[in-house]
């Protein structure tokens, strides 16, 4: 629409109107990776986690450790440094919204499993199912042994 016809429609001339327009809602769309500053959910039963979920702020992602270093997207399986009630926690993601190749689970939230500084889980258990392509892989055999259910 033309100026004319906003100015019509809503009845403000040209001198009217503020320089500086804020606007109060976000213009980027929906992602469903995990990049900076996305919201996430933690499914083990560490005090942290529960504490942070229950009082609805939920960790964020500050950092992704990947060599993409340029727009690094965390999938699962990467290893990402999250901010958790005024700390910085590393955490292993366990599912993501993202659609995925064949053979390999879509997931209704962004799952992490929260890590301590010698890359143990937080945690005693893993709540939800953790895709089963994680058994091959080294660094996720105690997030493995904690987890009682597989997709």
């Amino acid at each position: 629409m033309s100026f004319t016809a906003l100015s019509k429609l809503f009845s403000f001339s040209k001198n009217s109107l503020p320089l500086n327009v804020s606007r109060s809602f976000s213009m980027t769309p929906v992602l469903s990776h995990i990049c900076k500053l996305t919201r996430l959910r933690v499914v083990d039963n560490s005090n942290i986690g529960k504490q942070a979920m229950l009082e609805g702020k939920p960790p964020r992602c500050i950092h992704i450790y990947k060599k993409a270093k340029r727009y690094a997207i965390g999938t699962i399986g990467d290893k990402v440094l999250v901010a958790i009630k005024g700390q910085k926690k590393k955490a292993f993601i366990v599912g993501v919204k993202k659609e995925q190749k064949h053979m390999v689970p879509k997931f209704d939230s962004n799952n992490i499993v929260l890590l301590d500084d010698h890359g143990n889980p937080l945690g005693t258990r893993v709540l939800v199912p953790i895709p089963s392509f994680l058994r091959g892989r080294g660094e996720f055999s105690k997030i493995i042994a904690i987890s009682s259910r597989f997709v």
